[in-house]
């Protein structure tokens, strides 16, 4: 992994607001063409799960969601809405801390997505989207969503392209939120590099750099909140591509020295 030259990070302009049933694919072509974009080679999409998800209807609307006892009794615990926190629950496969601050416009609960993911809310977002007293969900797969994607890019320009789908999570120990890869295409997730020289020779021993979520979270740069700009576009990068998840990114619980 290195720098084939100057890396150059860019956001692609012009996408329109994505709805149920469009192909994201053939909307990033369509920007990237009226924007002179000519695919490369070693072209890497970092894409904000919030357009794959709408363009696979993961949108639900709060007046179809009947709350059960446990999001009425965790509602009041965090001071949220109990049909939002039913839909956390069924996003869920266990909650990982639920607690009340003061201060805070509503309380936080931390959750373990049914894909692995632990984050506040299970990605369960009312942020971004034109329905109000709804939510979008993360994409059933985001590994497929990002293969899909991949895969439709690749056969339209003849080019090897890499995809990571993003979502903003916070960080145990560290204030504020990043973009972090929830799904990804080819992009290698976090490349051992055990063995190789550092800058003395010396062989690395512990190093296993989170390249994904590296390259999610640089995305952040230019993903403006308010911005409306879901698609970001790495050239420069010298990457081989694997079969991998990000999934991949997840510590396994016996691994982990924190819960």
């Amino acid at each position: 992994m290195g720098l084939r030259e100057d890396l150059v990070i860019s956001a692609v302009p012009g996408l329109p607001d994505v709805q149920a049933g469009d192909d994201v694919a053939a909307l990033l072509l369509d920007a990237l063409t009226q924007d002179g974009v000519i695919l490369e080679d070693g072209d890497i999409f970092v894409v904000a799960h919030k357009i794959v998800s709408k363009a696979e209807g993961r949108l639900v609307r709060y007046a179809d969601v009947t709350p059960s006892p446990r999001a009425l009794e965790l509602a009041v615990q965090v001071r949220k809405d109990p049909r939002k926190v039913e839909v956390i629950l069924q996003e869920s496969s266990r909650v990982v801390r639920a607690v009340d601050r003061e201060g805070l416009a509503e309380g936080i609960l931390i959750t373990e997505h049914k894909l692995g993911f632990v984050s506040a809310n299970a990605g369960v977002d009312e942020s971004n989207i034109d329905q109000a007293d709804s939510a979008l969900l993360l994409p059933l797969d985001p590994d497929a969503s990002a293969r899909g994607l991949r895969d439709q890019l690749e056969r339209a320009s003849g080019r090897r392209i890499g995809v990571i789908v993003s979502d903003t999570f916070g960080r145990p120990w560290r204030v504020g939120q990043v973009n972090v890869a929830i799904g990804l295409a080819g992009v290698p997730a976090a490349p051992h590099l055990e063995g190789e020289p550092d800058a003395w020779g010396r062989p690395l021993r512990v190093t296993q750099p989170a390249l994904a979520d590296e390259l999610a979270a640089a995305s952040g740069l230019l993903m403006e909140k308010g911005g409306k700009c879901p698609v970001i576009l790495f050239r420069g990068l010298d990457w081989k591509p694997v079969d991998g998840s990000a999934l991949d990114l997840i510590r396994p619980q016996k691994e982990d020295l924190f819960q």
